[in-house]
């Protein structure tokens, strides 16, 4: 892939949208396209991230083909999860482009993961909701 198409964009827009409103996963020819929300976010960060030159994506590639590679040496370890194997080449192309250290991607997962669920307004509420700067400083 040398850079997303406009079709790809479209299509991420889709995906991310169908998500944002709540609809179910979105399926390719029956079948599901991903198995949850989080991958769909996933694909649709990489491509994006890709596009604004953060990193090339044959050295991304490279990355998800030496993850997946160390899962097949060491199946028995762990589940199958291409996405998670997305995500470990995600963050360590972001890492050797130095788009973000791994302090920082550990202090913002920390962040994400400690955020109530739809505390971002994911879902429509008839209550008013808080929302974090996530400035620990203020």
């Amino acid at each position: 892939m040398t850079g997303s198409t406009d079709a790809d964009r479209n299509r991420i827009e889709t995906l991310l949208g169908a998500l944002a409103d709540g609809q179910e996963i979105p399926r390719d020819e029956g079948d599901l396209a991903f198995e949850s929300s989080w991958e769909v976010r996933a694909f649709a960060m990489a491509v994006a991230l890709h596009d604004l030159n953060q990193f090339e994506w044959s050295s991304f590639r490279d990355r998800l083909i030496d993850s997946i590679r160390t899962w097949e040496d060491t199946a028995a370890d762990s589940d199958w999860g291409y996405y998670e194997h997305w995500l470990q080449a995600l963050q360590q192309s972001l890492e050797q482009t130095h788009v973000i250290d791994a302090d920082q991607l550990e202090e913002r997962t920390r962040t994400v993961l400690m955020t109530p669920r739809d505390a971002e307004h994911q879902r429509a509420k008839r209550e008013p909701v808080a929302i974090s700067s996530g400035d620990s400083g203020a």
